[in-house]
């Protein structure tokens, strides 16, 4: 009965991990990965969402304000069976679009422009941190894996 608890919950379930490139220029429009489970028993995967999200934090104390933007997301909707202690990968292609805010494409005029804009986000704090986040559902669980990784945008 623990055991079935166990999978229930996911403890011995599908583990999820992520390998993307550590960097990637905003112009590329796509960023291709590879998903890799692992799992003690067999289960079966039967959606995979990825979703790639900028966190855009400014201001300082009281002041500091912090947003999400969403700049792409894929579903990958195929069965995928996983046998117990045996890995499976399975490669995506993400599309995906960076918006630049005005100081970003005032910035990258020339390069006084760029020293200005530098000083203004550093006085208001501002900074953005990318990541690709991908949640698979797994048949029979109720928590399912999630995998987040970092990545370096250039602008």
């Amino acid at each position: 009965m623990f055991k079935r608890f166990k999978k229930w919950l996911g403890v011995e379930g599908v583990k999820l991990d992520l390998e993307l490139p550590h960097e990637i220029r905003a112009d590329a429009g796509k960023l291709s990965g590879t998903l890799h489970f692992y799992s003690m028993s067999d289960v079966e995967v039967t959606e995979v969402e990825i979703s790639f999200v900028e966190r855009y934090r400014r201001g300082r104390g009281k002041e500091k304000l912090i947003d999400e933007y969403q700049l792409g997301s894929i579903s990958l909707r195929q069965k995928i069976a996983i046998e117990a202690e045996v890995p499976q990968s399975v490669e995506f292609e993400l599309p995906f679009r960076v918006f630049k805010s005005q100081m970003d494409q005032f910035e990258q005029k020339n390069l006084l422009t760029k020293a200005v804009s530098s000083v203004a986000k550093f006085a208001k704090n501002v900074k953005s941190i990318y990541r690709v986040e991908a949640k698979a559902n797994v048949t029979g669980t109720v928590l399912h894996p999630i995998a987040k990784k970092e990545i370096d945008v250039i602008l």
